[in-house]
């Protein structure tokens, strides 16, 4: 048993390293191919990423990170694609900051509410996608894509001077009403002149718990991965895979509804038209690369933070910023190519051991002295 064990976490572990590995040496490649010495690149990031200040830095984007790995990852693991993660945190941070610049409740009863109504605001738009998938049939990808669109022109319409927002003359920034300082959430000091780390890391380790349990111990995780493997084999089994589909993809928007939390109480305190973009998306990549595993993307996610503080000191060294870019795609497409190779290569192994032990099933079970041939007397 031990021995099964171990194979069955070597080819868990064997998939992101060979897909690093891959990455790294086409991103070297292409550095080559353009006249850049691609050992030098990687040190300066290496040293860059490892000074305290920028160890703050990457920290407080993973967690961030993390909770986009996490919301795509449920849907993942029920075999859902939610592209609209992005439009679902956009929209559900928008609505929280609204809500929380208009109150002035004590910080034990505001921050609860900021981040509930940013947890339903993301299950109901999620659910959208999720009703019509269920009673109507429509792809959730064609359905988030394009209520990812429609959560854009809803923030464009409200966030409007006189309507939800306010427009600061000074800066021409166009924002809503600032969070009262009741509603800032704690922060780590670092220690020094660092700035601090973003408490919310607290919150977001306290879901990745609740991912590994909901999922991985209860009968409701059980039946999502069993409609994830087959819906009708988990339909034959009394699951209600409808139900299953619905609630999946209302969780995967509740999740989706934290992600802009960090920023929100730790950092802005208020929403504004450049508030940060795309992490949706970057959720893809991170649970990709995780293998939907809440540890395997705590540790992507930090991977990610790592490489775009890596980048920002490329540029000033005179490489192409955008050469990070490049790694994080070929990243992407390694993780889903060595995947496969893994799960074939995983599939191949079992096939062998269980005719193994049907071979020596048969051999057990075979009469003593079958194998002679016998001598009439």
């Amino acid at each position: 048993m031990k021995k099964l064990d171990k194979e069955r976490v070597l080819l868990a572990v064997a998939a992101p390293v060979l897909a690093l590995a891959a990455a790294f040496v086409l991103t070297a490649l292409v550095l080559l191919a353009t006249g850049k010495e691609p050992f030098n690149a990687f040190g300066i990031m290496f040293d860059y990423g490892m000074k305290a200040d920028s160890q703050v830095y990457i920290l407080n984007k993973a967690t961030t990170y993390y909770l986009a790995g996490l919301a795509v990852a449920i849907g993942f693991r029920m075999n859902l694609f939610n592209i609209g993660v992005d439009g679902q945190y956009r929209l559900a941070a928008f609505f929280a900051a609204v809500v929380g610049g208009a109150l002035g409740l004590p910080g034990l009863v505001q921050i609860p509410l900021i981040l509930l109504v940013g947890m339903l605001v993301g299950a109901m738009w999620a659910s959208i996608a999720g009703l019509l998938k269920v009673y109507r049939g429509v792809s959730e990808v064609i359905s988030t894509i394009m209520l990812n669109s429609l959560s854009g022109i809803v923030i464009s319409y409200l966030l409007v001077d006189g309507r939800l927002a306010d427009l600061d003359k000074q800066t021409n920034i166009v924002a809503t009403d600032p969070l009262p300082s009741s509603s800032h959430f704690f922060t780590i000091p670092a220690g020094g002149d660092l700035d601090p780390i973003w408490g919310f890391i607290v919150v977001a380790a306290l879901a990745g718990v609740g991912f590994w349990f909901l999922l991985g111990r209860t009968r409701f995780g059980f039946d999502l991965r069993a409609v994830g493997r087959s819906e009708s084999a988990a339909q034959a089994s009394g699951v209600n895979v409808k139900r299953m589909v619905l609630t999946s993809m209302v969780l995967s928007g509740a999740m989706a509804g934290l992600i802009g939390m960090p920023t929100l109480l730790n950092d802005t305190h208020q929403f504004t038209s450049d508030f940060p973009t795309g992490i949706g998306f970057t959720g893809i990549a991170i649970a990709l690369l995780g293998r939907n595993n809440p540890v395997g993307i705590a540790l992507a996610a930090v991977l990610w933070g790592f490489l775009e503080r890596g980048a920002n000191r490329l540029e000033f060294e005179g490489y192409d910023k955008e050469i990070v870019g490049v790694m994080q795609g070929v990243i992407v497409l390694c993780v889903v190519i060595a995947y496969e190779l893994v799960r074939r290569y995983g599939l191949k192994r079992q096939q062998q051991r269980v005719g193994a032990e049907l071979a020596a099933q048969a051999r057990a079970d075979k009469p003593q002295g079958t194998d002679k041939t016998e001598v009439p007397a």
